[in-house]
């Protein structure tokens, strides 16, 4: 995810049907008798793919509890305050849980996690940039969270040499700067948006899809990959970009949409914004399928949208978690996990399975994580020199009782 706030093996990955029983929804419990369950797997052609069969065990942030290590820090850098700090937050609390299984465990290395608030805004997100690079006891840092973020730091990052590497920012571009520290935990938009677009035409039988986007750098990204997927099934009479949170702006385009009779619709964008524009398709009397993509996998969507939310298909980059972890999560901060705070985990061990191997410098942490392969939660991980996962793979939700 994430513009604006936002292998073949799957970390832990099971069974469809086993995951629905293990997870019971992908992240928070949902308001009412809806919530969010996994039915599939798939891959970039959109079909559904087996689980492996006997996946490796997910690496441990405790590790051997024999390290040691001088004092020195992680930072974490995210829209952790105001009306965007849902995803971010999710994240930190993640990372936390790793840093504290590992602290616990390790006596003599304990590794403080040092919080930094964007506040979803590119000219903050580069003065926290200087801030983390300019502290000379953190060695590595998990973020920013939002693609914008990302875009106004990288250079910072990679000027200093420490390994930058983002839970959540998938804006297809930021991979393409030339940064030797940018790292993506995740699936980008074109790999969400091609998978989506396939699922939707061969799985969903979705001969005519209304694509609509928020007008945020994440919802063009993602929905610019669903139309380029879609190519002639994406009709362009009911294509459209919605003003912020203007209702006539939704308005216009459900009477659109209205009177192209699609087979689905898709929304690229955020919980809040989908809520409205299902509710009123639904008053409407429009019947199609709605699909969104991952800022959409929320509790907040359930519970805007009530039972108009029902039946709504939801993709993510992000795999339904076991539900030890879901246990451990909120037991630590008293509410279940989102949709990326399992990313944030497994990436908080790799940077302290580093700190433990002896990485123990920027460069030595940098060089551990361009050589890392190793499996997680949510997948497995290792990446390519440009900074993306070598192996991504796409989890189908929906919306069911």
């Amino acid at each position: 995810m994430r513009g604006r706030s936002v292998s073949t093996t799957l970390g832990i990955v099971l069974t469809v049907a086993a995951v629905v029983i293990v997870t019971g929804c992908s992240g928070r419990s949902s308001s009412g008798d809806l919530r969010i369950v996994a039915v599939a797997q798939i891959d970039q052609s959109g079909k559904t793919v087996s689980a492996q069969p006997d996946p490796p065990a997910p690496a441990d942030p405790a590790g051997s509890g024999d390290a040691i290590c001088p004092p020195l820090s992680i930072a974490v850098a995210g829209a952790v305050d105001g009306v965007d700090s849902g995803p971010g937050v999710d994240i930190e609390n993640g990372i936390q849980l790793a840093v504290d299984k590992h602290n616990d465990a390790n006596p003599g290395c304990q590794v403080q996690l040092k919080t930094f608030d964007t506040q979803g805004d590119p000219g903050r997100a580069e003065e926290v940039g200087r801030q983390i690079v300019n502290d000379a006891f953190t060695i590595g840092m998990i973020g920013p969270e939002l693609s914008q973020d990302a875009q106004s730091t990288g250079a910072i990052f990679d000027n200093a040499g420490m390994v930058a590497v983002t839970a959540s920012a998938t804006a297809v571009g930021l991979a393409d700067n030339g940064w030797r520290t940018f790292f993506r935990g995740l699936g980008n938009d074109g790999v969400q948006g091609t998978a989506v677009g396939n699922y939707l035409r061969r799985e969903l039988a979705s001969e005519r899809v209304c694509v609509v986007d928020d007008g945020s750098e994440y919802g063009l990204g993602l929905a610019t990959a669903v139309r380029d997927t879609l190519g002639g099934a994406a009709d362009p009479r009911c294509a459209a970009s919605l003003r912020g949170d203007d209702e006539q702006s939704i308005s216009d385009v459900v009477g659109a949409i209205q009177s192209q009779s699609p087979d689905a619709v898709f929304f690229s964008g955020y919980a809040a914004q989908a809520a409205t524009l299902v509710r009123q398709l639904r008053d409407a009397g429009v019947t199609a399928s709605f699909v969104g993509g991952d800022a959409v996998k929320d509790d907040q969507f359930i519970a805007e949208a009530g039972g108009a939310a029902a039946d709504s298909v939801l993709s993510c980059s992000c795999a339904p978690v076991p539900e030890r972890f879901v246990e451990e999560y909120t037991a630590r901060f008293g509410t279940e996990p989102g949709p990326f705070s399992a990313g944030g985990y497994d990436l908080g061990t790799v940077l302290l399975r580093g700190i433990d191997s002896g990485a123990i410098t920027r460069p030595a942490l940098l060089e551990f994580v361009r050589n890392y392969d190793g499996q997680g939660l949510q997948r497995r991980y290792q990446w390519t020199d440009t900074g993306e996962l070598t192996t991504t793979m796409v989890w189908i939700y929906r919306v069911q009782e």
